[in-house]
């Protein structure tokens, strides 16, 4: 039996061998911590301290504006500095809390907050995972507890656990499924105890052994839990993509996951979990690869949330020979987002800080479709790139709709792939957040 996989997708250099190995390191900011209060899909949390208060690690700084909404939480402890916008991974200014940092790192007493699993009932276990300011990991930021609460429960039939990490230099999934497994599945386990008739997958690429063998030992007598090996393919991490892999069940841009019978949630999200409801602890802190080829030791690091980004280039050593990167990107190399300065704080979302030497995409001019091909046998979305590109270019919507436009994913694997340099991805996602915007207003 083949492995796991879908139609499409490619194989760009993997570059984990950078930091596959390196064993995850605490790091403690040292400087203010900033807050965006959209770290999150939906609508931004609302402050709830003011200027002048003092407050500790894991307190509630900032509310839930609505059902798509999440808490957040101070990581340190310090007195309030300011409300005010800060510049964040996005490029733009987000609504933010400052904390000075009084490098005591005092922290709300969190077995106040445990509870005996046994004795909640389902929605209490939904409402800890809220109260917690969970939401995904994997760079979407969709509210843990909204995923968990489906229209129709009784159709769930899987939980899934994306631990694919199929972006190239990414390994702070596999680092947290080495270290940390019985978190992991515990952490599932109650997600699966959220319904009637569910399952849980853990979904995991063949190029990590490591963490396949060691899961399929720990869960050998669990008949709930399933470890499936994936074929070794970017973006086999993708949500649609791992829902076939995993069940044979097709997703499209008009569907949720739920509508197939299944939740998907990232490796980070399901330990945080784990961490709300069995330890009391809110989501203050995840792990953060730091690396490419301009870093000079380039690492994994538990970071709490708030901490300057260019603290945590210093972690790693700083740059090779002290000179600036050409490219540096928050998260991976095909769906982060390029950075032009460090002077912003890590988030619920950020994976990793990828720093490169050179940047690739400015070696080549993009010239004319030489009508090869090679982008349509790649896509997972099983598109026409090419075609769609042209339509966006001419502004034509409706064409662009009628060719399934809003079934792209933005995964890159076209522009990855084009003999031409053409820059597919970003012209087709453009249109795309066009029609978006447009279907809000």
């Amino acid at each position: 039996m083949g492995k796991l996989t879908f139609p499409g997708g490619i194989h760009p250099n993997e570059g984990k061998k950078l930091t596959m190995d390196k064993p995850v390191v605490e790091y403690l900011p040292k400087g203010d911590c900033v807050y965006p209060l959209s770290q999150h899909i939906g609508a931004p949390a609302v402050p709830i301290v003011k200027k002048g208060d003092r407050v500790l690690a894991g307190q509630k700084i900032a509310e839930a504006a609505g059902f798509v909404s999440a808490n957040i939480h101070a990581s340190i402890s310090g007195t309030v500095k300011v409300i005010e916008p800060r510049m964040t991974s996005s490029g733009s200014k987000v609504n933010s809390i400052v904390i000075e940092n009084d490098g005591l790192f005092e922290s709300v007493d969190y077995s106040q907050n445990k509870m005996e699993l046994e004795t909640l009932y389902r929605d209490d276990v939904r409402n800890i995972i809220k109260e917690a300011g969970i939401v995904g990991m994997g760079g979407a930021g969709f509210p843990a507890n909204v995923k968990l609460t489906p229209k129709n429960e009784d159709e769930i039939d899987y939980i899934i656990v994306n631990g694919a990490e199929c972006e190239p230099y990414l390994t702070s999934d596999y680092r947290r499924m080495i270290e940390e497994p019985e978190k992991l599945i515990h952490g599932l386990e109650i997600c699966i105890n959220l319904f009637d008739n569910a399952k849980g997958i853990i979904a995991i690429e063949d190029n990590k052994h490591e963490a396949i063998k060691l899961l399929r030992e720990l869960t050998k007598d669990n008949d709930k839990i399933t470890i499936n090996e994936l074929k070794t393919k970017y973006p086999q991490g993708a949500e649609r993509q791992l829902i076939y892999a995993n069940t044979g069940r097709y997703v499209n841009s008009k569907m949720l996951p739920a509508d197939a019978g299944c939740i998907v949630h990232n490796v980070d999200t399901v330990v945080a979990i784990y961490e709300a409801v069995v330890e009391g602890k809110p989501l203050i802190s995840r792990i953060v690869t730091v690396t490419g080829d301009a870093i000079k030791e380039p690492c994994n690091l538990l970071v709490r949330t708030g901490t300057n980004c260019q603290e945590l280039i210093e972690a790693a050593g700083g740059f090779k020979d002290d000179k600036m990167p050409e490219k540096i990107i928050a998260g991976g190399p095909m769906m982060g987002k390029a950075l032009y300065t460090l002077d912003i704080p890590s988030v619920k979302g950020l994976s990793a800080l990828l720093c490169m030497t050179h940047d690739e995409v400015t070696k080549y001019e993009p010239s004319n479709c030489i009508r090869c091909g090679r982008c349509v046998s790649v896509c997972p979305g099983r598109v026409v790139p090419s075609l769609l590109a042209k339509y966006a270019e001419h502004g034509n919507i409706d064409a662009f709709l009628a060719n399934h436009g809003m079934e792209c994913c933005e995964c890159g694997c076209c522009s990855y792939i084009c003999p031409a340099k053409r820059h597919l991805t970003q012209t087709i996602a453009g249109t795309r957040k066009q029609i978006l915007a447009s279907k809000k207003k």
